[in-house]
């Protein structure tokens, strides 16, 4: 038999844009959909009909050919329903929802459990495991393996199983409901056994209900450098064993930060508190100081004040999700001793009334934000 003209089918004229098309397609697939029109042949075709229209009409490239060559033009392309031999199958047909329905996908999915051709539902996915994991900068400069003991549920050996007897095996339930489109057969999991289609007919001991156990593992996580206190990293399937054979939970890791002897953390900046005595500050001095790689030595110029911020390009953390490492900052301090003998004091009275020592900051000395504004430009 001849093939319909595919503007024909889907009841739209050739200057019909993609919007008018997908409509049109929408509304047809809508009535002729083989769930709601439970073995009718007739209906059956005609919704692979316009599906295989619409799979020609909203691709740019076929629809040009077919315009131009008409059915020839899009033989073996991809358009024509032929079982699955080289053309689209149902389950392409299905597929096509999430372009016409959105990310929603069809309003049968909900009726009848995602569509045709879907697998059966395995048993209940297992609950989630969540850990805190607390580093230090050094670990979390580099990145680090650490191996930790959980104590989760996993599926004891020498569980049997036999055919779920409330769905006789299939997993799934059907009834019929009245909706907005009329009375729908819908499908959904088995309430006795969450859709696996089995139960548990013998259990060993020390298994519970669901034949799971609890049992120790070592596991060995792999953290990525840069992490930040707060941050949440999973682990697929490393969580609970799932009920009826379903899947694992995940391994859910809380990142937490030990308090450092020498440095705090700001983003990806490690900032360093230096402490000078007055006279190295006001004379210069060379000094070491500590990464969190290694130890450095840096130039303190003569006059430096107080509040004065050097940089050390590099030396911070690397980020999580981009390239490139922050800063250690080196915030100057300068000790002032709280009690002094009679020496020292009589040094520091001569030396207050002398010229130099009255502040005199002037336009060259900067503020503290005038400080910060030059690091970040």
């Amino acid at each position: 038999m001849a093939k319909r003209d595919y503007y024909e089918v889907l009841g739209v004229s050739k200057s019909a844009d993609e919007k008018e098309i997908k409509k049109s397609y929408r509304k047809i697939a809508m009535k002729y959909h083989p769930d709601r029109n439970p073995d009718n042949k007739a209906a059956e075709e005609k919704f692979k009909e316009a599906a295989e229209a619409y799979e020609v009409l909203s691709d740019t490239d076929k629809k040009a050919r077919y315009d131009r060559y008409g059915h020839a033009g899009v033989s073996g392309q991809g358009g024509g329903f032929r079982g699955g031999q080289g053309g689209m199958t149902m389950d392409d047909i299905f597929s096509q929802f999430g372009d016409i329905f959105g990310d929603s996908g069809s309003p049968f999915e909900s009726f009848f459990g995602g569509g045709r051709g879907q697998s059966r539902a395995r048993g209940q996915k297992g609950s989630n495991l969540r850990i805190k994991v607390a580093l230090t900068l050094e670990e979390i400069a580099t990145g680090v393996k650490k191996k930790i003991k959980v104590n989760k549920l996993v599926q004891a050996d020498g569980v049997k199983y036999q055919n779920c007897d409330y769905c006789s095996g299939s997993g799934y339930v059907r009834q019929v409901k009245s909706t907005f489109l009329g009375q729908m057969q819908t499908t959904s999991a088995c309430p006795k056994c969450g859709g696996a289609g089995q139960t548990i007919s013998e259990r060993p001991k020390g298994a519970d209900s669901d034949g799971l156990k609890r049992q120790e593992e070592i596991i060995e996580l792999e953290i990525p450098a840069g992490v930040e206190a707060g941050m949440q990293l999973s682990m697929r399937a490393k969580g609970n064993a799932g009920k009826n054979g379903g899947p694992a939970g995940d391994l859910l890791i809380n990142i937490e930060e030990k308090p450092h002897d020498h440095f705090s953390r700001d983003s990806k900046n490690v900032i360093y508190d230096l402490f000078l005595n007055f006279a190295d500050a006001a004379l210069g001095t060379t000094v070491e100081v500590p990464t969190l790689e290694n130890k450095v030595k840096i130039k303190v110029p003569a006059g430096t004040q107080g509040g004065k911020i050097f940089r050390l390009r590099g030396k911070g953390l690397p980020s999580v999700q981009s390239y490139g490492s922050g800063d250690q900052l080196i915030n100057v301090n300068i000790w002032t001793p709280k009690k002094l003998n009679s020496e020292e004091t009589a040094l520091m009275e001569k030396l207050k009334n002398m010229p130099n020592f009255k502040p005199n900051p002037g336009k060259e000395e900067k503020g503290f934000f005038e400080r910060m504004k030059d690091y970040f430009q």
